[in-house]
């Protein structure tokens, strides 16, 4: 009654393999579209951009790289922190040495460098797998965060340590520094979210997902019929890491504007975007993003209703995040590994059948 598909007739195998091929999931997604350009950018205050639009849209093109490695490809990783960092001095190092060129194309270069880096990382994949290779990317972690810490040349000398942002305008608006519009970061992120998950999308429902996803369910068996593993590896690793650092480049240039690489994208970073996709969904984009949603609203919820209204110490409200996201990751990994996505694909078969008995 609420969610139904009858009469929503295909008469080509292009319209059957629509990304959305029900109408009501069109209709659904063309809204979402509509209030997140036309209504959001002009009803929200600079604390909402800050604390919660800008936070979720990066983390969640961090969520949807890491979710095509480890979700899709199988290949755990636990190095997103450090090549969030490649895209963060990546895209400080195009903007200081080359500023006549769009700070916007330096954050997809930014991208680029770091899908090098990340297939580099990605060679022990091909000799070592599951708890052998997440180690070989947690040394990844902590190599990438040691280098930007101990060669100048990247930070340009700085007697802090620390990268800024300087000041880059598209379309004569400020896009970083300190006098960026709330709603114009918003709206920078959001384009470069909604490109991320039209690509991402495709991709995993193309030739190259079913060869991540063969992978990832039987490498053995994928090699037999075919799938050459170094290509679906290192390509898995290639797309991941570009997601992730272009993340990286618009955590650092739009949203915070300086960083310095040890506070900012440290191990907890890794953990951080790991959890985000077993709460969410493995092999899900949407589960990508109701992650990276979950994971950005709780704490800012404890805060506002725990802290704020009731009272309570911080410190409390901070451990009671950390208790709240372990119990729902150890849950989820019993109770229904593929996280929010899969409740909600559940929740859509009930309102496909209902008010019939089910």
């Amino acid at each position: 009654m609420f969610y139904r598909e009858a009469g929503d007739f295909k008469t080509s195998y292009q319209d059957d393999n629509q990304t959305f091929p029900i109408k009501f999931d069109r209709y659904r997604y063309y809204f979402v579209l509509f209030v997140a350009f036309a209504v959001i950018p002009f009803a929200i205050n600079d604390y909402w951009v800050n604390a919660v639009f800008l936070p979720f849209l990066i983390y969640s093109i961090a969520a949807i790289g890491l979710n095509i490695l480890t979700g899709y490809c199988g290949q755990v990783s636990l190095g997103t922190g450090g090549f969030m960092a490649v895209g963060a001095y990546a895209v400080y190092k195009l903007m200081t040495a080359f500023p006549e060129v769009n700070v916007l194309i330096h954050v997809i270069l930014a991208g680029g460098i770091t899908a090098i880096v990340g297939v580099l990382f990605g060679l022990p994949s091909l000799r070592i797998k599951g708890f052998y290779l997440a180690v070989a990317t947690l040394a990844a972690q902590f190599f990438l965060v040691w280098l930007f810490n101990r060669v100048p040349w990247f930070y340009n000398y700085s007697a802090s340590g620390q990268i800024s942002a300087p000041e880059r305008t598209f379309l004569g608006m400020p896009i970083t520094g300190a006098n960026t519009e709330a709603w114009v970061a918003y709206l920078i992120c959001l384009v470069f979210v909604t490109c991320s998950a039209i690509i991402a999308r495709n991709l995993t429902r193309g030739s190259l997902g079913r060869k991540w996803m063969a992978i990832r369910d039987m490498d053995i068996a994928a090699e037999i019929i075919g799938v050459n593993p170094l290509g679906a590896k290192l390509s898995a690793f290639a797309i991941s890491s570009f997601f992730v650092g272009v993340s990286g480049a618009l955590f650092f240039a739009v949203y915070l504007g300086a960083v310095e690489v040890g506070e900012v994208f440290g191990i907890n970073k890794s953990f951080l975007v790991l959890f985000m996709i077993i709460i969410g969904g493995l092999g899900s984009i949407f589960g990508s993003f109701a992650g990276a949603a979950f994971l950005v609203l709780l704490p800012v919820f404890l805060k506002n209703v725990l802290v704020g209204g009731l009272g309570w110490p911080t410190d409390l409200a901070a451990h009671l995040e950390f208790m709240i996201v372990g119990g729902l990751i150890i849950v989820f990994l019993i109770a229904e590994p593929h996280g929010i996505a899969q409740l909600w694909r559940i929740t859509k078969e009930k309102l496909r059948l209902w008010p019939f008995p089910h």
